[in-house]
């Protein structure tokens, strides 16, 4: 059996148009305070990614049996770890301040049964084009829930791809889950468990 440790519809989709049978359970981690303290010791994004994905693990494995999938994603412009924007103006700032500009998307999974942990960290690095006002008003105006419902503000599966010129990285890693490396791991576990 294998637990999603997390109620992220896209995650949930991405695994089951992979063919992946699993039941969802959220962590029940609150984010915010563990945010705040890994950043205050000097974790980098990256790594608070990694932290976040096993800390949702973790407390799901203590509650089942089974293997459990922890994931987070976190954003990552000019070394500063961005939340989710809280309403569409901070969100629209936000991509008006990116522009032209790099920022990472780290997307971090944690495969566990309680005893044994198998991580993967994927980066991508999006580079987004130079837009007008005009534009990225009307990409506001379109976007909807994406603006605060994402890391980024946007879905780099819908309207969002617009907004950049260039993407290095794993696509799956952007939408949030390491999908090849985690096959990859389900893959070796059910092996060892037949």
């Amino acid at each position: 059996m294998i637990v999603l440790a997390s109620k992220s519809p896209a995650r949930a989709e991405l695994l089951r148009r992979a063919g992946v049978a699993f039941t969802m359970q959220g962590s029940g981690v609150d984010e915010t305070p563990l945010k705040a303290r890994w950043l205050g010791e000097g974790a980098s994004p990256a790594e608070v990614a990694q932290r976040l994905a096993q800390a949702k693990a973790s407390a799901v494995a203590g509650r089942t049996p089974a293997w459990v999938i922890g994931a987070d994603q976190t954003a990552e412009f000019d070394g500063v770890l961005l939340d989710k924007a809280v309403d569409a103006a901070e969100a629209t700032g936000r991509l008006r301040a990116m522009q032209g500009r790099p920022h990472q998307l780290h997307s971090a999974v944690v495969l566990t049964d309680g005893r044994l942990t198998w991580r993967a960290l994927s980066t991508a690095t999006l580079h987004m084009r130079q837009l007008s006002d005009d534009w990225l008003d009307d990409y506001a105006a379109q976007a909807g829930s994406a603006l605060t419902e994402t890391v980024g503000g946007y879905e780099l599966e819908g309207l969002g791809v617009q907004l950049f010129d260039r993407v290095e990285g794993d696509y799956f890693a952007i939408l949030g889950l390491p999908l090849l490396e985690l096959l990859a791991a389900l893959r070796e576990v059910r092996a060892l468990a037949a």
